[in-house]
């Protein structure tokens, strides 16, 4: 079907390196990488809800809040997460990232 994707685990830039376009180069390189070897479909990543800074710079990259996921991260400071999607060449009208318009579980995913 046309769940296979790209998944960004992490992307951590050293602060003194922030701001010259790194994170954008790695994100770059892995939509290249999931098109050209893999043919995916998109790439997700997970945020923090509360990380306004991230979101608005992978919204700058193009990827849109495809779902909330309740609770998705645990621990002394649960919070919950958007999944968020871009949708790439094999996708071509971006079916695959048409936001859900509702709440998950992590017992979804």
């Amino acid at each position: 079907g046309k769940g296979w994707h790209g998944h960004v685990s992490a992307v951590t830039v050293a602060p003194t390196y922030r701001r010259i376009g790194l994170a954008k180069t790695l994100m770059d390189d892995l939509e290249l990488l999931s098109t050209d070897v893999y043919n995916a479909y998109f790439v997700d990543l997970f945020v923090r809800a509360s990380n306004s800074l991230a979101i608005s710079m992978y919204e700058k990259f193009g990827y849109v809040k495809y779902r909330k996921v309740l609770n998705y991260y645990s621990g002394d400071d649960p919070e919950d997460a958007y999944d968020m999607r871009k949708a790439l060449s094999r996708d071509a009208k971006g079916e695959t990232v048409i936001p859900l318009g509702r709440p998950v579980t992590v017992d979804e995913l």
